[in-house]
């Protein structure tokens, strides 16, 4: 979803981790070790993810949501292109770079950059509220985002690579659940062959009215 708006890919060709050391910019250790250079590191990511704006799949999504009750979003995107189309109910597996928390419990939500590096309450760092090299995910995060999946009538897979772990589990466990199985991905991944459709678009392209006519999905379940 995010490559179409521009937004740099962490792995792969032209991926930000060839161009940057993650062991010294995302994980505990760096940061412990140096939590100033980190911190700035997220903020030139975030000033780059400012200059993307969302494409029309997202935009379409958000519009789908108004039209429709029930319909979430699972991401494992941590930029906020979602919630910036106007998308709601977004399950944000990885984190979000638009969020810090402290040891203490205290959170906050970033305009652009942080108000402050230090935490008014305890002193200490705050740290990116996302997901690195060597942390677990939210066990919370992760049982909303089965949750959702296990009632859900249609489930649509953008983009991923069916690799990543847990995510990479999530159509199986919705196909289990008796869902229909839709992919939009250019290239076919491990998984394509339990979906009931698959259609090779990116993303843009494919979440419209033209490719995805929803109502055609919904009397294939109702």
């Amino acid at each position: 979803m995010s490559a179409e708006s521009g937004v740099p890919t962490y792995r792969g060709r032209d991926g930000i981790w060839e161009s940057y050391n993650w062991r010294e910019l995302a994980c505990q250790e760096a940061f412990d070790r140096n939590p100033e250079k980190v911190l700035k590191f997220h903020e030139l990511r975030r000033k780059a993810v400012l200059k993307c704006r969302p494409h029309r799949g997202h935009l379409w999504l958000s519009q789908l949501q108004k039209k429709r009750t029930g319909i979430s979003i699972i991401t494992q995107n941590i930029d906020g292109m979602h919630q910036r189309a106007g998308n709601t109910d977004v399950v944000e597996l990885h984190g979000s770079l638009w969020s810090v928390r402290c040891l203490c419990g205290k959170e906050e939500i970033l305009s652009e950059f942080y108000p402050s590096y230090r935490c008014e309450k305890c002193g200490v760092w705050f740290r990116p509220d996302i997901v690195w090299f060597g942390d677990s995910l939210d066990s919370q995060i992760i049982e909303k985002a089965l949750e959702e999946i296990s009632r859900c009538d249609l489930f649509v897979s953008v983009g991923t690579s069916s690799v990543v772990w847990p995510a990479a589990g999530f159509p199986l466990h919705a196909k289990k659940n008796g869902a229909y199985l839709l992919q939009i991905n250019p290239e076919p991944t491990e998984l394509s062959h339990i979906y009931d459709t698959n259609l090779r678009l990116p993303a843009s392209l494919a979440l419209s009215e033209k490719y995805f006519p929803i109502e055609k999905y919904f009397s294939v379940i109702e």
